[in-house]
């Protein structure tokens, strides 16, 4: 967990957390998550995924902040898992360990007792179109990317339950379409199809409006919010009540997968065999 007392702002109602990959800073009522690897358009550590964790887990309910706002710096979201984490995958084991300490980063942040509102720019994909899915409500840019591309370049798969959490957002048959095409939308198709509520031009826009729209949250019933929160997350645990074990090891302990991420590294085209 991260200590409170790493930075403190010197006003009452203030407090920054600065970390390498990640900041957090609360104002007032509002709290602000960002990931901060711009130099790899926010590609996800473990430290970033449990840094959001840790802090959607430290929010208490009847606490300071009453909305968090959850974006990444420097023109990107956040662009998937970093790769260096799976290069030593070997066993079922391997797989089944990395989805469960996933599904625990998911899960929380669902269970965060206040409002989420995730503030996509630039990149919005693979682990980062997931977190975005777990939050309450999605804003994005004009310059949002949205997908899961891993059909032709990693040849891994997704749970069950982010199938789930996806399908409920898109649409199970948008959903098929765009992870067999291995396509990207646009910020005009995410906002037609549902991913997110609405756009705005620009950053310093989105910036803007996620503030206006979690200060507005921030004013509204908590208990009401908490338990439409915890009941619609209680509707797509259910849906998600599957053993999917078999598919996750398929995937992630293939020739097929260790050639996706040595040729996604390569910037080359893989080699795909179905093995």
């Amino acid at each position: 967990m991260w200590q409170k007392d790493t930075v403190r702002g010197a006003a009452q109602g203030r407090f920054v957390l600065a970390a390498q990959e990640f900041t957090y800073a609360v104002n007032g009522e509002i709290g602000r998550f960002a990931f901060n690897r711009p130099e790899a358009r926010n590609a996800l550590t473990y430290a970033m995924y449990e840094g959001l964790r840790d802090v959607c887990a430290d929010i208490q309910p009847e606490g300071g902040v009453k909305a968090l706002i959850v974006t990444g710096s420097g023109g990107s979201f956040a662009a998937g898992t970093d790769l260096a984490l799976f290069r030593g995958f070997e066993t079922d084991e391997d797989a089944w360990a990395y989805e469960d300490r996933m599904e625990r980063v998911f899960e929380t942040i669902e269970r965060c007792p206040v409002p989420t509102i995730a503030a996509i720019d630039g990149a919005c994909t693979g682990g980062g179109g997931v977190i975005a899915a777990a939050c309450d409500l999605r804003v994005g840019s004009t310059r949002l990317k949205f997908g899961f591309p891993i059909a032709r370049t990693l040849g891994n798969g997704l749970s069950v339950a982010n199938l789930a959490r996806m399908s409920e957002l898109v649409g199970s048959a948008r959903l098929r379409e765009i992870l067999f095409t291995a396509r990207l939308m646009d910020a005009e198709e995410a906002l037609r199809v549902g991913f997110v509520h609405e756009l705005a031009p620009d950053a310093e826009a989105l910036e803007a409006r996620a503030l206006e729209l979690a200060r507005r949250l921030a004013e509204h019933a908590p208990l009401t919010l908490r338990a439409a929160k915890e009941g619609l997350r209680r509707l797509r645990a259910a849906a998600a009540a599957v053993d999917d074990r078999d598919l996750i090891a398929l995937a992630y302990t293939s020739a097929d997968f260790k050639e996706g991420i040595e040729a996604f590294l390569a910037k080359r085209r893989p080699n795909w065999q179905g093995r």
